[in-house]
């Protein structure tokens, strides 16, 4: 992976526009630790910082063409550069390098607009047309690699992180408070919109153009679903699992394709059993795997990394995160990912990366959207049996159903099924709501908002964000089957938006580290969401055309181990260990009012709860929510804290012109 950085637009005096580039470039170093690279043309300036993976030798970017009309600034991996090289060449196209990059420029050149469509990867690309003066900007269809972007008069100035675009003179982090809103309904801001005032992320699979008449931001690729009412005739399960993993197979081996060696992530689920059991034959000198271990046996899936460690044979390690691990990697979380966080999950994959880079490895296989794509999270099967109790929302014997479903959850357990009833929704929600299955999710996030305070509350009256999230649904949304509505929203709003980004993404590039994902294959995802929903969701047995299609592969334990979402210590790991000097700072009364967004008393009140560790669900997402937010308040309205080299050590790299 690496860092874009760039602008198209103004009169910018080169020297002027060689410095700020490379200041703005700087500040994603930790993205592209290897080589850096700039372009400057007449109102065009490209900066990149590259994570060398595939074309060691010759990928130095940004990359012009023979001719240098076209210039092309690449953050990702083409891991179809191969087959796409082969037939560009047969249609007389000549290379000069070995790295997928310059396939982008070549396809550019031979299909316009419609090579964004031809690519299977993970990528955000900036492509200058010298000769139409034109710039098309990328990302790719499941929103793996970032792209945020920002207007000041008359240039448009674009980059890999937020980090970059603060280094653009006049602009300032500001919140959006509406933003903050989603953050605590949905888990994350809604693309294009961001926690940063006027500073725009460009959605996943979309492009943005731009030339002297102006700019446009359009979708080249949906997720779509068949009308509930269709019915695929001739497709046994047998064969469709057949197919599920020939596909899968593909999609991993072309994700191993690198000049550097690929390891993976193991966490003992299925998922990524899987994943590790296909690149295993081909990883040329064996297979490299990681994971992450937890003191609590709430979180810990070490027996279970152990057994496929043993059944595969892998050269494996894996580090140990308690409490003071993810409180001391807490700030550095928060920066990196750029906005408030409601969970602590991402500070023990931020704090696997690093120990991944140590190991002298720069390149992971990682299991990420197996659940979205065939229906795995308890998301899934809660809609379900919500639907099921709203047929009868005065049967007691319905409602115990969700002890079933939560298992690993003790306190839903003691629940009565008044209670039950009453917290999933029984008379608060019509079955035909769009948004039903996700209703008690952004219910039980939303709860957290009591804690705004009241000039928030003000700022924010009248604004529903579950209304905005309705206004971005396909038309044809409501003639799909209620698992595939389902699927939907989470595949295309918290999978980019939280797990790709938050989780993924960000904690991994923090240490230069790059993640793959065969489940997010485009034409696995598509074949996917052509799979009847009987296929996927069995009962309570998720993801059941996945355990057939790769039953021969693993372990039956591990085949037919029921869902453990990966979660960690959310307010515990600050006050179970030695707490944090940060959490006083930035939780006191005093520096509550000064930032202004949360009610100094009732923070004050919950801070007290949480040291007694005498809190629940609510309370655990306030309060990550609320010090998440202190903390991006403090890093990112700051200059200093966010200046090149203040919490990364920075390479001395020269800046090379294309």
């Amino acid at each position: 992976m690496c860092g874009v950085i760039g602008y198209f637009g103004g009169e910018v005096p080169t020297q002027k526009a060689r410095h700020l580039l490379h200041r703005m470039a700087e500040s994603v170093q930790h993205r592209g630790p290897d080589d850096a690279g700039l372009y400057i043309g007449d109102g065009i300036g490209l900066a990149h910082r590259r994570l060398s993976i595939v074309g060691l030798a010759d990928g130095h970017q940004p990359m012009a063409n023979g001719e240098g009309s076209l210039v092309v600034c690449f953050n990702g991996e083409i891991f179809n550069y191969v087959e796409l090289r082969s037939t560009l060449e047969s249609r007389g196209h000549r290379f000069r390098t070995t790295s997928d990059t310059e396939v982008i420029l070549h396809l550019y050149a031979d299909r316009g607009d419609e090579c964004v469509g031809q690519l299977n990867g993970d990528f955000a690309f900036a492509l200058w047309d010298g000769l139409r003066r034109r710039l098309l900007i990328a990302r790719d269809r499941m929103g793996v690699r970032p792209l945020f972007y920002t207007r000041r008069e008359n240039t448009l100035f674009f980059a890999s992180e937020v980090k970059a675009l603060l280094g653009v003179p006049g602009l300032s982090a500001e919140m959006d408070p509406f933003a903050l809103d989603q953050v605590f309904t949905f888990w994350a801001p809604v693309p294009p919109r961001t926690i940063f005032k006027d500073i725009s992320e460009l959605p996943a699979g979309h492009i943005l153009t731009v030339d002297d008449g102006g700019m446009a931001v359009r979708p080249y690729w949906d997720l779509a679903f068949p009308d509930a009412a269709d019915r695929e005739a001739g497709r046994s399960e047998a064969d469709v699992a057949d197919e599920v993993l020939a596909l899968l197979d593909d999609a991993t081996a072309i994700r191993m394709r690198a000049d550097v060696p690929v390891g993976a992530y193991l966490s003992g689920g299925l998922d990524s059993s899987i994943t590790c059991a296909l690149a295993k034959p081909y990883a040329k000198s064996g297979l490299r795997t990681f994971s992450v271990t937890f003191g609590s046996q709430e979180h810990d899936e070490s027996a279970f990394q152990h057994e496929m460690v043993r059944a595969l044979g892998t050269e494996h390690s894996a580090i140990f995160c308690g409490p003071d691990e993810i409180a001391e990697a807490f700030p550095s979380v928060v920066l990196h990912t750029e906005k408030p966080v409601v969970r602590t999950a991402p500070a023990p994959l931020y704090l696997l990366s690093r120990h991944v880079r140590d190991e002298a490895m720069k390149v992971v296989l990682t299991g990420e959207g197996a659940d979205e794509v065939f229906a795995g999270y308890d998301i899934f099967k809660e809609a379900r049996v919500r639907h099921f109790c709203a047929r009868q929302p005065g049967s007691q014997r319905r409602w115990q159903l969700f002890r079933r479903l939560y298992p690993y959850l003790p306190g839903l357990q003691q629940q009565s099924p008044d209670a039950l009833a009453a917290y999933f929704g029984a008379h608060a929600d019509d079955p035909a709501d769009p948004l039903f299955s996700h209703r008690p999710r952004f219910r039980s996030t939303g709860a957290a908002k009591i804690f705004f305070s009241a000039a928030l509350r003000e700022e924010l009256a009248g604004y529903d964000a579950a209304e905005e999230l309705l206004s971005r649904l396909p038309a044809d949304f409501s003639r799909w089957h209620p698992l595939h509505q389902a699927q939907y929203l989470e595949t295309k709003f918290l999978l980019p938006d939280y797990i790709l980004s938050s989780q993924g993404d960000r904690m991994a590039m923090a240490h230069g580290v790059e993640g793959r994902f065969p489940f997010l294959d485009h034409r696995l995802v598509e074949l996917a969401a052509r799979i009847p929903p009987v296929m996927k969701l069995k009962g309570f047995v998720e993801k059941s055309i996945l355990r057939k299609a790769t039953a021969g592969l693993l372990p039956p334990s591990i085949n037919k181990r029921v869902k453990q979402p990966y979660r960690a210590p959310d307010s515990a790991s600050f006050f179970t260990g030695t707490e944090p000097d940060y959490v006083g700072r930035l939780l006191n009364r005093t520096a509550i009012e000064k930032t202004g967004l949360f009610n100094s008393l009732a923070t004050e009140k919950l801070l007290s709860k949480c040291r007694r560790q005498a809190n629940g669900f609510r309370d655990n997402t306030a309060f990550v929510g609320i010090l998440s937010t202190q903390l991006w308040h403090e890093a990112f309205t700051k200059r200093s804290a966010w200046q090149p080299g203040h919490h990364e050590p920075s390479r001395t790299i020269q800046y090379g012109d294309a």
